[in-house]
């Protein structure tokens, strides 16, 4: 047999939906065997496409049964303490639980946000405190005293925080009054303001290491009221009382049984482009795509003995045939990247494309690395066992293979999978940055000393080039001078090949029909959740 049902009492519920569970879990068990996973991919599509009518047929439309506005997505919010979170589901949470000092406009320029600013010589920053966003959840004010708290804690190299290597050039923080502080640099920075993105907490919990059972209390639009059950959070909307919840669905089929019948009424991402298809012609849904900024690539151990090598690299990138994934799989809900910043970006480079495809020098500089049919390369390539994460992987596996390089698939729970990335344990992986709006980005992911805890270059990284170029961006006395090195950057990025870009994901959503005012942003975040809306209320 190839599949092997838990001891779960399905007729302990109705028989409709005792029916529904047994086929969306069956679905799910079949999807992730290795005899599906070998199937073409047509016949993949088709199967997954049937067992969503079959499902959509038992069930139909239902209408939702709950008061809360409810976000279903593939991953979960795992960590609430903007002092240490990473990924992107907790990153884009986070900012609408906590306020901030600055935040970006559509031009990825700094903006006021809880504070102003004004730069006193090259290295000395004052900001003033507004009146917006400044009483936190649990009814005491936010000072000037709680913004210093929090970056002390992240600077203090013990705490370990992985915000820290941004934010190093920071020498002291004075606090003058309850609404003003200082920021003193140990070296000139025309970006500064643009990093002081983390989320304030009180002083009180700022002080406190992560793991003490911190309850978020932030002063942003959403107030944390606590987690109803694993995997998903439940919120209010401070200006009128709405109820909201993210909740954790890791099936994208189940995700969409779920907004037919109304248990949810929104999905956003991580749908394989047939159910987006199919739920575009469904009249009680609403599908809307936007253009993306979320930057999808390969990451490399460069300390491994194979991945380290740059020949390796480059035939791994030849080998890519980006363009048909794009539209064969991805279904043209993505365009080609060369650099992790898009080209619209005002550090962007406009002439980047990426590696092209080009399978016979792949083989080349295979063959001048020592490998070919009777030495072939082999490659463990690791990734999230997301139905769409699986499916890209599969066929970046099969585009490999024909080129000579073996490549074994490892699929993992979210959490296992980035606590390997994070910890180094891989040769090969896939992952996307998300949310980049400042070009500090590279020293985070690419200086040689960023390797964690101290900063997200995973795959050890080390580039004397790439250094020098991210300390001189960082030390012009102008944006036009920081465009010309972030340019060369870019360049020596793709030369070196610490990683594979691969593209610039769409963003697309899909709600019932009674939902309204939710805005897609391009780097994916959920600040459509301050002005959604189901008609009527």
């Amino acid at each position: 047999m190839l599949l092997r049902e838990p001891p779960i009492n399905w007729e302990s519920v109705m028989p409709a939906q005792a029916g529904i569970q047994r086929l969306a879990f069956l679905d799910s068990r079949f999807r992730g065997n290795d005899v599906y996973k070998r199937l073409p991919g047509t016949v993949r599509k088709l199967l997954t496409v049937l067992v969503v009518l079959l499902l959509a047929a038992l069930t139909g439309c239902s209408q939702p049964d709950h008061d809360s506005i409810r976000l279903a997505l593939a991953g979960e919010a795992s960590n609430l303490d903007p002092r240490y979170a990473t990924d992107a589901t907790s990153a884009r949470l986070n900012r609408l639980i906590y306020a901030r000092l600055v935040d970006f406009d559509e031009h990825a320029q700094p903006q006021p946000a809880l504070a102003t600013w004004e730069q006193l010589t090259p290295t000395y920053y004052r900001f003033h405190l507004g009146q917006q966003n400044r009483t936190f959840h649990d009814g005491t004010r936010l000072t000037a005293a709680d913004v210093k708290a929090t970056y002390d804690f992240i600077l203090d190299p013990a705490n370990a925080s992985p915000h820290r290597s941004t934010l190093t050039l920071i020498a002291r923080i004075n606090v003058i009054d309850a609404d003003t502080l200082d920021f003193y640099l140990n070296r000139p920075d025309l970006m500064f303001p643009g990093y002081l993105t983390i989320g304030i907490l009180p002083e009180r919990l700022a002080r406190q290491p992560q793991g003490d059972n911190i309850t978020p209390i932030g002063s942003g639009p959403l107030i944390y009221l606590g987690r109803p059950e694993p995997g998903s959070v439940r919120l209010k909307r401070q200006r009128d009382g709405q109820l909201i919840e993210l909740v954790r669905v890791p099936d994208a089929t189940v995700r969409v049984l779920k907004l037919l019948r109304g248990e949810v009424d929104l999905l956003q991402n991580d749908l394989p482009a047939e159910l987006i298809r199919y739920l575009s012609q469904h009249t009680d849904i609403q599908v809307r795509r936007a253009t993306g900024s979320n930057f999808a690539y390969l990451g490399f151990n460069l300390d491994d003995v194979d991945t380290g090598r740059l020949a390796v690299r480059q035939a791994v990138a030849h080998a890519l045939d980006r363009e048909a994934i794009i539209k064969y799989v991805l279904d043209e809900g993505a365009r080609p990247a060369g650099a992790l910043l898009p080209p619209e970006h005002w550090a962007g480079h406009p002439t980047l494309n990426g590696v092209s495809y080009d399978p016979e020098q792949a083989r080349a500089l295979l063959a001048t690395a020592g490998y070919g049919p009777d030495h072939p390369l082999m490659l463990t390539y690791k990734t999230s066992n997301d139905a769409v994460r699986v499916r890209l992987a599969t066929v970046i596996q099969d585009q490999l293979a024909k080129v000579g390089i073996q490549v074994k698939l490892q699929t993992y729970d979210w959490g296992t999978f980035y606590g390997d990335i994070k910890a180094g344990r891989f040769q090969l992986y896939s992952l996307a940055w998300v949310g980049v709006n400042t070009p500090d980005i590279f020293r985070y992911v690419f200086h040689s000393g960023s390797l964690p805890p101290d900063g997200a270059n995973r795959g050890h990284f080390r580039d004397a080039t790439v250094d020098a170029l991210i300390a001189a961006a960082e030390q012009v006395p102008s944006q036009a001078d920081q465009i010309t090195l972030y340019h060369a950057l870019q360049e020596r990025l793709l030369e070196t090949l610490p990683l594979v870009p691969l593209w610039y994901e769409d963003q697309v959503y899909a709600a019932r029909a009674g939902i309204e005012d939710y805005r897609l942003a391009a780097d994916g975040n959920y600040d459509g959740l301050l002005d959604v809306k189901r008609h009527g209320k």
